[in-house]
């Protein structure tokens, strides 16, 4: 079988749960790069008993953060990339559409939609998940933003990426299937609403947000994320809406942390305000 002509990207720190189902699934692939974070698990020990190239990424606390240095000090040998996080599992009905398409594609870059899996069941309706993580080689990178003051994640997580082309989309799902638990979503989405509020404060002092040249996304996403109500939308909107309903209680329980999640962005935006003023 021919191999694919991307290049996987899988940034990882401590994925000894997931990494494993990752790597066996890209067998299709002529290169599989693992960029690592210092991991205390066995992590390294995995991505070389499966074949994959393992590099350790050491973040200075500035730009570039773990994809944009890849994309700027990695030698490819393929006309394409793809960011893969270790929680992501790609099949076959996914790699045949990519031989299908890729060839003779116009776009610069792919939209990718992923099946959500929470407390071990497989979320059938709700909010869809998609990111533009498949791109050609050069015709792209992650938005730069300068955050050594106050950010801690060495990863562009919620950096969008810039793409210099259009962009299609490919039909086939991604299982998104995190085997750390409740316990790990939670704390990740403890940092990821930290970050969201500073990133918010810094654009808050940059100037007017309408101003600033940020995507259709993220300029919607910045003009609400402070209202008290955006969470309670959320929570319709993929609960109600898009009938999350329909997957039981853990749809329930899945719009409901992700509402939260949006309030605790809300309450840490306050609250950091707040220190802003008394100082």
């Amino acid at each position: 079988m021919t191999p694919l002509p991307v290049t996987i990207v899988v940034p990882v720190r401590n994925e000894e749960r997931n990494l494993p189902e990752c790597l066996r699934r890209l067998s299709r692939f002529p290169e599989v790069l693992v960029v690592d974070s210092n991991s205390t698990d066995r992590t390294p020990e995995i991505v070389r008993e499966q074949g994959a190239r393992y590099i350790n990424f050491e973040w200075n606390g500035r730009f570039p953060k773990k994809r944009n240095w890849v994309l700027a000090n990695h030698p490819f040998t393929t006309p394409w990339v793809m960011f893969l996080d270790a929680d992501e599992f790609i099949d076959e009905d996914f790699c045949d559409e990519l031989a299908r398409i890729l060839p003779d594609t116009p776009h610069a870059g792919f939209w990718l939609t992923y099946r959500n899996w929470f407390m071990g069941k497989r979320l059938r309706h709700g909010t869809p998940f998609r990111k533009l993580s498949l791109m050609r080689v050069g015709a792209g990178e992650f938005e730069r933003i300068d955050e050594q003051l106050w950010s801690k994640l060495d990863i562009e997580v919620h950096e969008h990426p810039i793409l210099r082309g259009s962009a299609g989309e490919i039909d086939a799902a991604i299982d998104h299937r995190d085997y750390k638990g409740l316990e790990h979503y939670i704390s990740r989405h403890n940092e990821y609403s930290s970050w969201e509020a500073k990133r918010f404060a810094a654009i808050s002092r940059e100037g007017a947000i309408e101003e600033l040249p940020l995507t259709p996304r993220q300029l919607a996403k910045y003009r609400t994320l402070d209202k008290w109500w955006c969470g309670p939308a959320y929570f319709l909107d993929s609960y109600v809406r898009r009938l999350g309903v329909l997957d039981g209680r853990v749809g329930l329980t899945f719009a409901l942390m992700k509402a939260v999640y949006f309030w605790q962005i809300r309450l840490k935006i306050i609250e950091n305000a707040a220190t802003a003023e008394g100082k």
